[in-house]
């Protein structure tokens, strides 16, 4: 590409090149091919004659929602996927959507578990409310998470068999 090439912004209503695209939203391109295989409905570039893929705006659009769901928030592609479908891209694009029970956009379940763990570790560490019932109760609960692994562990040693 030419020095005068690479200077030239274009317009938000131009189509953008794959690469184009890819450097737009700063991923690689086989990134963006792969969601396009997964995403058909939302993705949609036009194909030049030549095989060239020409994304329109609304195509990269489409991308960063995408890539908001996946790479900051750390969704899977088939929740995404669904997500997207039930709440349209306007709503990710915007951050009306949300995930799961009425959880806004940018936290899981999983995230949630996560905070609530460290927070009752922290907790623990600092000798707060501690008491003999709950000992009993984190006890109690770490056991059934050892069987639940174990029973985890088994299965798949079972299907590796």
């Amino acid at each position: 590409m030419s020095a005068s090439r690479a200077r030239v912004e274009k317009s938000a209503t131009a189509f953008r090149s794959i690469g184009e695209a890819a450097s737009e939203l700063g991923v690689e391109t086989h990134v963006i091919r792969y969601w396009e295989s997964k995403f058909p409905k939302e993705v949609r570039p036009v194909k030049r004659a030549d095989g060239r893929r020409l994304f329109r705006p609304k195509d990269v659009d489409a991308l960063r929602a995408i890539q908001i769901l996946v790479h900051d928030n750390g969704m899977t592609l088939k929740g995404a996927k669904a997500l997207i479908a039930e709440q349209g891209l306007e709503a990710v694009l915007s951050g009306a959507a949300t995930l799961g029970a009425g959880a806004p956009a940018g936290t899981s379940p999983a995230r949630e578990l996560q905070a609530s763990v460290a927070k009752a570790f922290g907790a623990l560490q600092d000798g707060e409310g501690l008491t003999d019932e709950r000992r009993g109760k984190l006890e109690g609960a770490l056991g059934e998470l050892t069987d639940i692994k174990a029973r985890i562990d088994a299965a798949l040693a079972r299907r590796a068999a």
